[in-house]
């Protein structure tokens, strides 16, 4: 669903204004250290999967329900990873919607099924190192975030 009911009710009323927006995204890695990331279809950029949170949602199933949604996987939360917004975390759509986003960062890990993008809001899906990511046009906030998940991931597999 590339829009809720909520946001399009409010788009209505606001058009398209700068809106700020509570959001989350997902960092899953799989066994070998690599993080999964998406391109998301709107804007043609890699990220880590999310979006936004619906009014009396807890950020914790939304991140469930994003990734359900956006990857058909069902994941289970393992951690807080940090909570980040800013200049760089300011969008504008191609359809001229303005949005800043305030983006939980959760840290999962899959329980059942294989990403496999959605065709809508997601069209492709990998696997990527670290080093990895340069080779990738991502977002703008994706730099200022995927150092601090992989410093998580790196802490983890020292305990």
């Amino acid at each position: 669903m590339p829009m809720s009911p909520f946001l399009a009710d409010l788009r209505a009323k606001v058009g398209s204004q700068l809106l700020m927006l509570p959001s989350v995204n997902g960092c899953v890695f799989d066994e070998s250290g690599r993080l999964l990331v998406a391109r998301h279809g709107d804007v043609g950029l890699w990220a880590t999967p999310g979006g936004g949170v619906d009014p009396d949602e807890r950020p914790e199933d939304a991140v469930v329900r994003e990734l359900r949604e956006e990857l058909g996987i069902e994941v289970r939360v393992r951690a807080l990873i940090g909570a980040h917004g800013g200049p760089d975390f300011r969008v504008l759509y191609p359809n001229g919607h303005q949005v800043a986003y305030v983006i939980i960062t959760y840290a999962c890990a899959i329980v059942s099924g294989t990403p496999t993008p959605d065709g809508d809001e997601i069209t492709d899906a990998r696997w990527v190192t670290e080093p990895e990511l340069a080779g990738l046009r991502m977002t703008a906030w994706s730099p200022h975030v995927l150092p601090q998940v992989f410093a998580w991931w790196r802490d983890q597999a020292d305990r």
